[in-house]
């Protein structure tokens, strides 16, 4: 292949993931108001990091409350959950992800946390 094509074929492909991403954002800020929505799924509750430092409760109204230490209410903001995906959207303006990959894991910001029993 030449290297002009392969620049060209370089670009499309990294265009097409960039999209994909945004697409997928865009569906999920969509998908919600300005209001948070009240939310259906498996994953209600607390969740927390292995060492107890970090604890997020998803709230079924579409909220959800984070505690990081000792500090209380350190970041709240709203999510939406599809399928096993997350998005968080901080009161900050700040955004996040991740993905349940078992009932009782979620893997979020480099950080796995676990369903509080």
């Amino acid at each position: 292949m030449s290297k002009p094509l392969l620049i060209i074929t370089t670009i499309i492909i990294a265009t097409t993931a960039s999209l994909g991403a945004a697409i997928h954002l865009a569906k999920a800020e969509d998908s919600m108001n300005d209001q948070a929505q009240v939310q259906n799924h498996p994953y209600l509750g607390m969740w927390v990091t292995g060492d107890g430092r970090i604890r997020q409760e998803l709230l079924p109204t579409g909220r959800y409350d984070e505690a990081r230490g000792n500090r209380r209410s350190a970041y709240q903001g709203r999510y939406v959950v599809s399928g096993s995906h997350i998005d968080y959207w901080d009161d900050t303006g700040f955004t996040a992800d991740g993905t349940f990959v078992e009932n009782d894991v979620l893997h979020h910001g480099g950080m796995v946390f676990y369903r509080e029993k």
